[in-house]
């Protein structure tokens, strides 16, 4: 690979777990109102005092073709998602930390077609997506792709040789669509994969639209951490542009899950989302 300067010491913030060519005084992504700078101020880290402290990634299966890495410990503490596809790997929603036993599990999924890419549903999941990326281009001796929304581009704190920049619907894999509805952050994507589910369709929503924990609804928020809403208007929009395409099963960006009838659930939470904002519920109130 030609030298990018990548063996360059790099941060990574430990609120939100992005990684920095740079370290600046405090972390845009944080000071911005839809994340937060903790009250004991920004600290930063690098993936060997990580390490030290003794981070290490896991993997489990959610259902065939389909694998959640985790790292608690740092940033958000985001669950990535692995997907698996006869044509390569997606890794989804990539974590703030990288180790043996995550980069296993990706060229895993990568199988015989020595191929993965790398996608954020939003700049709160970056992550260490580029030097996934470059050590995923070392394993599987081929370049790793770095796929950014080009809305979301300027919240991109380390640049990488294989970032692209993408907009509107990219099918990346056969049956793998990234979408961009918008909503939490201009850019902000999904990934629908056909094939989940057994073949009824599978939507990885980030927090795009947020898996709550009754299991019978979502949310769609602008910051959910400070509570910030999207009106009814940008809501719907986002319901009913994931819509077009079939899916059953829905997982956001940490554990949660809809297991089933989730295109109806994301439709129908939308319009309670519309009612309470238009003062349709204000009686109960």
């Amino acid at each position: 690979m030609t030298d990018t300067g990548l063996d360059a010491p790099f941060w990574i913030c430990r609120t939100c777990g992005v990684e920095h060519a740079e370290r600046p005084t405090v972390c845009a992504i944080c000071a911005d109102e839809r994340q937060w700078v903790p009250a004991s101020g920004q600290a930063w880290t690098t993936l060997d005092e990580l390490t030290t402290e003794g981070l290490a990634v896991t993997a489990r299966e959610l259902e065939p073709d389909l694998v959640a890495l985790e790292a608690p410990g740092i940033g958000i503490e985001q669950q990535a998602k692995v997907v698996r596809t006869e044509a390569g790997a997606l890794l989804w929603d990539p974590l703030g930390f990288v180790d043996q036993a995550g980069l296993d599990a990706v060229v895993q999924a990568a199988g015989a077609s020595r191929s993965a890419l790398v996608v954020a549903s939003h700049p709160h999941m970056y992550g260490v997506q580029v030097e996934w990326a470059r050590r995923l281009g070392d394993a599987l001796g081929t370049e790793v792709p770095v796929l950014v929304s080009e809305a979301d581009a300027e919240w991109l704190a380390r640049p990488g040789p294989t970032v692209r920049t993408w907009s509107g619907e990219v099918e990346v894999l056969p049956g793998l669509t990234l979408i961009q509805p918008g909503g939490h952050f201009p850019g902000s994507a999904v990934a629908h994969w056909a094939p989940g589910a057994e073949g009824r369709g599978v939507l990885l929503s980030g927090d795009t639209i947020f898996a709550n924990p009754d299991r019978t609804s979502v949310s769609f928020l602008r910051s959910y951490p400070n509570r910030l809403p999207l009106s009814g208007a940008v809501v719907t929009r986002i319901a009913e542009h994931v819509a077009r395409r079939p899916f059953d099963r829905l997982y956001n960006n940490f554990d949660g899950v809809i297991p089933t009838d989730a295109r109806e659930v994301v439709l129908r939470s939308a319009q309670r989302h519309a009612a309470w904002t238009r003062g349709d519920y204000d009686h109960l109130t």
